[in-house]
């Protein structure tokens, strides 16, 4: 959500300090909320400023540093799975993750995972029976017809 203008801030500390009117009637009448008008004139009796202030916070990723680390170990084996990955980059730097991120970081590297899939042939049919008919007798009675 994006902070509320400076101008805004200031409008709303003049009606405070001019006006005997309530907190709660202020946030009606400015069309904000109680919280904020209760937050805003806090801070400014604290820190004498009204300026919003910078967003804080944020989550960092435990696999941001390693990103080249996890390119390595793709490229030296695509073949590996997410757990496999997830096995390599933990003994190689003691930071265990999940295999839920270790796909977010391959999709953030626009990396993709070769893997084999080896699957057991279908034998091939000798003959074809379609409805139950053998090969021999639909030939026999084609001929029949002509």
């Amino acid at each position: 959500m994006k902070a509320y203008s400076v101008d805004l801030r200031q409008k709303v500390i003049d009606a405070y300090e001019q006006e005997d009117d309530s907190q709660r009637e202020l946030a009606e009448r400015f069309g904000v909320s109680l919280s904020f008008i209760q937050s805003l004139l806090k801070q400014y009796r604290t820190e004498t400023t009204i300026e919003p202030k910078p967003p804080s916070g944020g989550f960092v990723s435990k696999v941001a540093e390693h990103l080249d680390l996890i390119q390595q170990l793709v490229e030296q084996n695509n073949d590996a799975s997410l757990e496999e990955l997830c096995t390599q980059l933990e003994q190689k730097t003691g930071v265990q993750v999940s295999i839920s991120t270790m796909c977010r970081a391959l999709q953030l590297l626009n990396l993709t995972r070769k893997k084999k899939h080896f699957m057991r042939r279908k034998p091939k049919a000798i003959g074809f029976k379609p409805y139950g008919v053998s090969i021999g007798k639909r030939l026999e009675r084609s001929a029949q017809r002509t």
